[in-house]
Formats: C-alpha cells, sequence, structure tokens
C-alpha cells in the first residue's frame, strides 16, 4: 500500500525552466522527510539521471523512511528523449538507477512509456526479473490504457500505474479509475494540480521562461489560455468557501476519488509541500468537491492534454478519441 500522497520530484531537475540549485534542491527534499513525505517519485529521465542522484543525497542515513519509485524505459541518449522498452534496455536501466540512488532496493519501478514497437509483456518480462532478483519491490506502468494494463497483469502483478489525473485530466475515468480500483492497483495521479493551474500559480503563460514544457502544450496557449484563464476566479472562491487554498482543493477532489488514489504533487517550495501534505486531513463537504468537479471538467477546459507529437508517444484513453 502506497502512502496517501507522495512527491512528485521532477521538477527539481527538468521540464519547468530552469531548475532550483542541487543545494537548493536537497534542502526541500530534507524539509520535505522532516515534514513526514513518506513516498519520494523519482526516475531515470529526470534531469538525465541527477534528479536520481539528488534523492540518494536526501536519502543518506534515511532510506528506511521513505517508499522509493522510480521509472525506466524513457531516458536522455546524447540529449535526445528516448522511449525504449526493450528488455536489455530495461534490465541496465534499473541497475543505472540503483546506483544513481545509492541502494540496492527499489520499492516501485515503473515502465514510463510503453514502448509501441515492443509487446509490452516482453518489458514487463524484464522488470518480473528484477523483482524476482530483489533489485525492485513491484512493477509499475505510467501513461497506459486498460487494455495495456491488462496485457501486462497476464505477465507479472501490478502495483501501480502513473497517469495523469485531475480535475483538468479526467482521462483516468475513461476506465482506468475503475480498473485499478478492481484490481486493487494504485492509481497514482501525475500533475494532480494541473501543471500550476490549480494551484493558481500560473498568472501568465507567455511569462513561463524558455524551457517550460507548458509553454508548448495546448492549454497554456493563446488559442486556449483566456478560456481557461476565466475558470480561476470562480475556482478561487470554491477554494475560499472551502477554507483552504486552490491547490489543497484540487488534492482534496483527487483524494475523494477513491483510496487507491494517491496523487504526487511536486513543488520547489517547502512551503508548497507542507500546503499540499495538510490536504491529506482536509474534511472537504462532498457538495462543494462535486462543484469543484463541474466548474473544472473536460467540458469546460478549452484545449487537449498534449499537442499531437507527444500524445502520439502515450497509451491513455482519450476524450478526442472518445469523441
Amino acid at each position: 500500500m502506497l502512502p496517501r500522497m507522495g512527491l512528485g520530484c521532477m521538477n527539481l531537475s527538468h521540464a519547468y525552466g530552469i531548475p532550483p540549485s542541487e543545494e537548493e534542491g536537497l534542502a526541500l527534499l530534507r524539509a520535505a522527510l522532516d515534514s513526514g513525505v513518506t513516498h519520494l517519485d523519482t526516475a531515470t529521465l529526470y534531469g538525465g539521471g541527477r534528479n536520481e542522484e539528488l534523492v540518494c543525497k536526501a536519502l543518506k542515513g534515511r532510506r528506511d523512511e521513505v517508499v522509493l519509485a522510480s521509472k525506466g524505459g524513457l531516458a536522455m541518449v546524447d540529449g535526445v528523449r528516448v522511449i525504449d522498452g526493450r528488455p536489455e534496455t530495461l534490465r541496465a536501466q534499473v541497475d543505472a538507477s540503483l546506483a544513481r540512488l545509492g541502494v540496492d532496493h527499489i520499492d516501485l519501478y515503473y515502465l514510463h512509456r510503453w514502448d509501441k514497437k515492443v509487446p509490452i509483456g516482453d518489458s514487463v518480462r524484464a522488470l518480473a526479473d528484477a523483482v524476482e532478483a530483489g533489485k525492485i519491490g513491484a512493477i509499475g506502468l505510467s501513461e497506459v490504457s486498460v487494455a495495456r494494463l491488462g496485457e501486462a497483469q497476464e505477465v507479472a502483478p501490478i502495483a501501480a500505474v502513473q497517469n495523469e489525473y485531475s480535475l483538468w485530466s479526467r482521462n483516468p475515468e475513461l476506465g482506468m479509475l475503475e480498473a485499478t480500483r478492481a484490481a486493487g492497483v494504485a492509481l497514482v495521479a501525475f500533475s494532480p494540480v494541473a501543471r500550476g493551474f490549480l494551484s493558481d500559480s500560473v498568472a501568465d503563460p507567455s511569462d513561463l521562461v524558455e524551457k517550460d514544457i507548458r509553454r508548448a502544450m495546448p492549454r497554456f496557449l493563446p488559442d486556449n489560455w483566456p478560456a481557461n484563464a476565466a475558470l480561476l476566479p470562480a475556482w478561487r472562491e470554491l477554494a475560499a468557501e472551502a477554507g483552504c487554498t486552490p491547490a489543497q482543493l484540487a488534492l482534496a477532489w483527487l483524494l475523494s476519488r477513491g483510496e487507491h488514489v494517491v496523487p504526487i504533487p511536486g513543488t520547489t517550495s517547502i512551503d508548497h509541500v507542507r500546503e499540499n501534505e495538510a490536504a491529506i486531513a482536509m474534511s472537504v463537504h462532498e457538495g462543494l468537491l462535486s462543484r469543484a468537479g463541474e466548474l473544472i471538467d473536460t467540458t469546460t477546459v478549452s484545449g487537449p492534454r498534449y499537442a499531437p507529437g507527444p500524445a502520439s508517444e502515450v497509451d491513455t484513453e482519450s476524450f478526442e478519441d472518445a469523441a
């Protein structure tokens, strides 16, 4: 059983523009552990391995305090982002993750992306071998469909599926939410505050730094942003009515979706870590949560989750396909 919430470590090294310094990232991770965070989520991809190295330093003398998760099958190779689910690649990446993390065992290891050139069973079998060897404790999948989860489960037990899930990304409600619930699989929700939208931390996407991945995401682009930003005043009012911050309301809504749903918000601020953790103990009236779900929904949000290129790399159910 995973802790009720985790800390996504990606943006300490990757994706959202200029990351904090190593000293700042290390201070945040140590403070997060001191604040009671017991689930850290990293990956081979993040910072080309630097994120795992950062987590390693934070865990010195504290390894037993956390459920440690990492991922393989997606990596930077000669400066290029490469999806590679071949068994030999995954075996090498598991070993490399163990070395960078400075541990002899990773509690949960995900196939970060299904390599559509490789049957998912072949990739999962390689991870099952790693379980048998004691290198990893359990297998997870990321950005997969219900069909792919079923194929993987024919080969080995799957402990968790990590897909994007938030009020504005409802793709798991096209089958994965119920499939994981029925199978006793954790649904780990990444980007649970909608890449900062639901925490009300993006005033103007054009102000984001050049390398921030949101600058190329449809919902933050000029064609869609004005309509999405128009939802925020009512969102702020709803959070105020609930007596919490916008981020906490977004997390409370996710936590209400099922005991098996595990949000992993990421941040570079220890104050936000504490704010997010406090959402676990919050009690928000069911009626207010329903109103949140009506205000921010697939029907009210403008733009798809990904641009066509990145969308082709994932296997999740999509509303575009459903339509």
